[in-house]
């Protein structure tokens, strides 16, 4: 049975145009791979997934910046003095919305962020479409902010087969190959 579908509010910040020629349907693939990865998650079988489904308002920001905006948030945030391609800010620690939330309040999954030149030069180097990486690099993202994560082999094997589920469902190949 397929969950209904959550209210989602997703905003597009572009920090750095250079975005625009790079990839002018940046702001559409977000938003499209956003609601692809929430859907996902609420048809999960976790707790995870039935406090999404409990919550069922959500926003959400994707900001595309460049690697210097993305060098000062890495070292600021993780101590990494240099670039990476996205970077994920939960709203709350534990990638749920708090119980006892009412209904009609929307929840803040919290941001996601990429660096541009990081993304194509992955992209290139992975022999992939900019899009491609793109896509692929919100879907991890949003993961993240939903408590996802790959610190351990067991939850990255779920997180990459999870990955590969949405990705196939937009229509690109799985990244890992």
């Amino acid at each position: 049975m397929t969950p209904a579908a959550p209210s989602l509010k997703i905003g597009v910040i572009i920090a750095d145009k250079a975005w625009d020629k790079a990839l002018p349907d940046a702001a559409k693939i977000a938003r499209k791979a956003t609601r692809r990865t929430i859907m996902a998650a609420l048809s999960a079988r976790s707790l995870g997934a039935k406090r999404l489904k409990e919550a069922g308002k959500f926003t959400l920001d994707v900001t595309l910046d460049n690697d210097r905006g993305m060098r000062h948030l890495n070292r600021d945030y993780r101590g990494k003095d240099k670039p990476t391609n996205v970077l994920s800010f939960a709203a709350l620690d534990a990638g749920l919305p708090p119980k006892g939330v009412p209904a009609h309040y929307p929840w803040a999954l919290g941001d996601v962020v990429l660096a541009l030149g990081v993304v194509k030069r992955e992209a290139k180097e992975q022999g992939k479409e900019l899009a491609q990486h793109y896509c692929h690099l919100i879907v991890h993202g949003v993961l993240h902010l939903l408590g996802f994560d790959h610190e351990r082999d067991r939850d990255a094997r779920a997180m990459e087969k999870l990955e590969r589920e949405i990705l196939a469902g937009l229509g690109w190949p799985d990244p890992y190959a």
